[in-house]
């Protein structure tokens, strides 16, 4: 696998998902970067935007099984990882596990935050170690392996907000925004009359094998050292403690009470990649950084009681982060 095939294949499998989805230009390439560099994504909007519709088009576009969950507070972790049913077989009698709809290459958990966080955390041994244990046995997850979950921000009554640790888990953090009225008109053009448009399969046999040759090729492509050593001190500077010589910003000490995770760095840096990959380079600049910078970390910020009373958002404190640590030392 070459760049160039990379960024053909890659053309290509976004194409056919914008054939579908409208608008959300940016959502879709963020999701597929978030894929190849072998994470999670956690995509938050308001009901009716295509965050479902998204995942289904991913899953065509890319030739992969796909299981969807509808996150509800009865859900039982059994209904996501499986269960041991009693099954006759020759006369006899014996336990056989039956596997949930976690065994799939991608799995929507949809609306997460409408179930109890018991079984919220019944994905994450699946989202961070490619594997589920039930009734001690350990099943290993099919690769490729990829939970997209959704959730929604304004219904606050009967929702359970995903611990840290879970949030954590996921690669990048996607805001799902309303469309223009220009998207709109095209929305429901596509929408409101015979044939709706469906993603086309871009990989058909052996799709797991060349999605194995991309995800590799990602991991190798070229970043500088004065580059990694600008998204640790990213990384840093949203520590309330952290150690640069400039001191910590403002909105920083006072807003957030956890900075974001050494994972925050691997997903600047493999989403870097990722985006460089995208264009057709193999070296990752500024800009590569600069894109992935606010899904990477607005979920991985920990913000106070002050930050929440005041309507001080993640994003706001990364900007003012990404203003005050300079790029060169």
């Amino acid at each position: 696998m070459d760049p160039a095939e990379f960024k053909e294949i890659f053309g290509r499998i976004e194409t056919e998902i914008r054939e579908v989805i409208v608008g959300h230009a940016d959502i879709v390439r963020k999701v597929l970067i978030a894929f190849f560099a072998g994470g999670h994504a956690l995509l938050e909007g308001a009901p009716g935007l295509g965050k479902t519709l998204l995942v289904k088009s991913l899953s065509r576009a890319l030739g992969l099984t796909f299981k969807r969950v509808q996150f509800t507070p009865d859900l039982m972790p059994a209904d996501i990882i499986g269960t041991q049913l009693l099954m006759e077989t020759d006369g006899r009698r014996d336990f056989q596990f039956k596997q949930g709809p976690i065994f799939a290459h991608l799995v929507l958990a949809d609306e997460i935050n409408r179930a109890t966080p018991k079984t919220q955390s019944a994905v994450l041994e699946a989202m961070e170690e490619r594997q589920v244990t039930a009734f001690g046995v350990t099943y290993r997850m099919e690769s490729p392996f990829m939970v997209l979950a959704t959730q929604n921000p304004i219904e606050l009554e009967g929702t359970y907000p995903l611990p840290e640790a879970q949030l954590d888990r996921f690669f990048f953090k996607l805001l799902v925004g309303h469309p223009t009225p220009e998207e709109l008109t095209e929305i429901l053009h596509r929408t409101t009359r015979a044939g709706e448009p469906d993603a086309g399969q871009v990989l058909a046999e052996g799709a797991s094998a060349v999605i194995a040759r991309m995800q590799l090729l990602l991991r190798q492509v070229l970043i500088a050292a004065p580059l990694e050593e600008y998204v640790v001190r990213l990384i840093d500077a949203t520590q309330p403690d952290g150690r640069r010589k400039n001191g910590v910003p403002a909105e920083v000490k006072n807003y957030i009470r956890y900075g974001s995770s050494p994972r925050g760095a691997q997903a600047i840096i493999l989403g870097a990649k990722g985006n460089a990959l995208a264009e057709g380079r193999v070296h990752v600049s500024h800009d590569d950084i600069a894109a992935v910078v606010y899904p990477a970390l607005r979920h991985r910020l920990i913000l106070n009681f002050q930050a929440e009373a005041e309507n001080v958002t993640a994003d706001q404190i990364l900007k003012s982060v990404i203003e005050k640590v300079p790029r060169y030392r």
